[in-house]
């Protein structure tokens, strides 16, 4: 059993997105430990499983911005609405190619452009993230720098650990034998909590959020 804290009214939660295809893999292994530290830390957490459910690839057609949702009918609309009430993120995903899976790339590209150009960029605007990587040996550092980088473009401090956030195993039972690796899972976990904790007391002392402006778009010829 554990406390959950709330920041006001509302409970302080994180949701883990696991974009393996496998419900149960290494992907998985590494954000349960990071699940059950957060709820340790007392804060509310959930894996969200991407699955085996196809997932298109966006169209750049710009219709989101006119209706305020994708066009497409797959599960992204779903998350979107869903992940409103989350105060943090995590991105957990296999290694294919030496970077992030298709399924979660085509799926993260969606969700934050369709949140950003509908106007409900405030889904992730100034909420934690992090990136987890799961890998047989090596990629892990290129599928990290990819994944951080959705982030990075929303103004979403980026949570790390005291080493890259990485675990290596081609099965479940390998993960679990990766200490190292599993020990900053749980680091990762505390500094994600730790923040949360840290935006919630800012708040209660009055400490603004950062001052937003409209965006300005240019390009490399003008």
């Amino acid at each position: 059993m554990y406390v959950t804290l709330y920041m006001g009214e509302k409970m302080m939660k994180v949701l883990l997105i696991n974009g393996s295809p496998h419900k149960n893999g290494c992907t998985f292994t590494a954000l349960s430990e990071i699940e059950k530290t957060l709820k340790e830390e007392n804060i509310g957490a959930e894996i969200y499983q991407l699955g085996t459910e196809p997932i298109s690839a966006c169209r750049a057609c710009y219709a989101c911005s006119k209706i305020g949702r994708c066009v497409i009918n797959d599960k992204v609309n779903d998350f979107l609405e869903y992940a409103k009430d989350f105060d943090g993120f995590i991105i957990g995903s296999p290694v294919h190619y030496a970077s992030a899976c298709g399924g979660i790339t085509a799926f993260m590209d969606r969700a934050f452009f369709t949140a950003f150009q509908s106007g409900r960029g405030d889904i992730f605007l100034h909420k934690p993230g992090a990136a987890v990587a799961s890998a047989r040996r090596a990629g892990t550092t290129a599928t990290l720098d990819q994944l951080n980088k959705y982030f990075s473009i929303t103004q979403m401090p980026i949570i790390s650990g005291r080493y890259w956030n990485m675990v290596h195993g081609a099965t479940p039972e390998q993960v679990l034998e990766d200490k190292e690796g599993l020990q900053n899972m749980r680091i990762l976990a505390r500094n994600m909590a730790w923040h949360l904790k840290c935006k919630e007391a800012g708040e209660k002392a009055g400490v603004e959020m950062p001052k937003t402006e409209d965006v300005v778009f240019t390009n490399f010829i003008r």
